[in-house]
C-alpha cells in the first residue's frame, strides 16, 4: 500500500524536473531549461527529496553534484521520459522505413490477380522491416470481429451492400463480363439473356450451404437463375478450367483480362445488365486514427489506382 501511495505522488512533470536538475547540476540552470521560475524548481526538488528520502543533489566545493541515489536515478528518469514521448508520438507518426509493426490484411481473390502481389511488393519496398500477413476473406473469417479485436487491420473485397458499422473507402469499380474459350459457340453467334442463362456456368463454391455469390444474388433479385454446372473453391483456377471447356465464367473485366494474357480465352459482353462490381477497403474505428494503419490504407489505395493506369 505504501508503494502505491508513493506512486500516486509522482507525475511526469516531476520526473522531468528530476532529470533536468540532475543533468544540469544546478537549480537555476534547470529552471532556465525547463522554462520555470527558480522557486518552482526548488519546490519540486524538495518534493523529490522527500519522495526519495535522499538529498539527490549536494554541494561539493563551488559546484553541485548528484548523490549516489541521484546518480542511479538519472538513467531510469531518462528512459521514462523517452518512453512517454514515444507513447504519443508513435500514435501520431509512422515511419515505414524504420517501423517493425506487423500488418494483417484480409482480402478476396476475386480482385485483379495482380493486386495482392503488387500490394505486397509495395509494402515490402516501403516498409522493409514490417511483416505482412495476407489472409483469405471468406464467410468463415468473421472479419468484423477480427477488425474489432485488432487481428486484422484492413479487409478488401466487394459487396453489393457494404457492411454497416465499419469505416469504408471505395477502391475501384469493375465491369461484369463473361470469360469463355474461343471455341465457345457464343464467340461466333453471340447470345441473348436466355441463351446465357442456359449456358453451362462455373461459379465459386458456396461458403456455406445455401449461400449465393454476388452474381447469383443479383440474378435472384431480377427473378432469374442461371445453370451452374460446375463449382470451384479456388477462384483463380477457374479461368484454366474455362480455357479447355465450354464453361462460362462471369466476373470482373480486370480479373478476366489478366488471364487472357496467358490462356486461350475470350471476353464477351454479358447480356444481363449487372451493376459494376465495387471493391472497398474496410476498417474498424479502433484503428481509424492510427498513423500506421492510415499509412497502410493509403498504400492499398495507391496500388488500386495502378490497376487502371496501364
Amino acid at each position: 500500500m505504501r508503494d502505491q501511495t508513493l506512486f500516486d505522488k509522482i507525475d511526469l512533470h516531476l520526473i522531468r524536473v528530476l532529470h533536468t536538475v540532475l543533468t544540469e547540476r544546478s537549480v537555476s540552470r534547470a529552471a532556465l531549461r525547463l522554462g520555470m521560475h527558480q522557486p518552482a524548481v526548488s519546490a519540486a526538488l524538495r518534493r523529490l527529496r522527500d519522495l526519495a528520502g535522499d538529498p539527490l543533489l549536494v554541494r561539493s566545493g563551488t559546484q553541485m553534484q548528484p548523490t549516489e541515489v541521484g546518480q542511479r536515478m538519472m538513467q531510469p528518469a531518462a528512459d521514462i521520459l523517452r518512453a512517454a514521448e514515444g507513447l504519443f508520438s508513435d500514435a501520431r507518426q509512422f515511419d515505414p522505413r524504420t517501423a517493425t509493426r506487423t500488418f494483417s490484411i484480409a482480402a478476396s481473390d476475386y480482385l485483379d490477380p495482380q493486386f495482392l502481389p503488387r500490394l505486397m511488393v509495395a509494402l515490402k519496398q516501403q516498409a522493409p522491416n514490417c511483416p505482412v500477413d495476407v489472409l483469405a476473406l471468406s464467410a468463415e473469417s468473421h472479419y468484423e470481429g477480427q477488425l474489432a479485436e485488432g487481428e486484422v487491420d484492413v479487409v478488401i473485397g466487394n459487396w453489393p451492400q457494404p457492411p454497416q458499422g465499419l469505416h469504408m473507402a471505395r477502391l475501384f469499380e469493375d465491369e461484369v463480363v463473361c470469360l469463355v474459350s474461343p471455341k465457345h459457340p457464343a464467340v461466333r453467334r453471340g447470345w441473348d439473356v436466355e441463351q446465357w442463362l442456359q449456358a453451362e456456368h462455373i461459379a465459386p463454391t458456396p461458403a456455406y450451404p445455401g449461400a449465393m455469390g454476388v452474381i447469383d444474388e443479383q440474378l435472384a433479385g431480377m427473378g432469374l437463375s442461371r445453370q451452374v454446372t460446375a463449382r470451384c473453391a479456388h477462384f483463380s483456377l477457374i479461368p484454366d478450367m474455362v480455357a479447355s471447356s465450354l464453361l462460362v465464367m462471369t466476373s470482373g473485366r480486370l480479373f478476366c483480362e489478366r488471364f487472357c494474357e496467358r490462356l486461350p480465352l475470350t471476353i464477351l459482353p454479358c447480356p444481363v445488365e449487372f451493376p459494376p462490381l465495387t471493391y472497398y477497403q474496410l476498417w474498424h474505428a479502433r484503428s481509424h486514427a492510427g498513423a500506421a494503419t492510415r499509412w497502410l490504407r493509403d498504400a492499398v489505395r495507391n496500388v488500386a489506382l495502378t490497376l487502371r493506369n496501364q
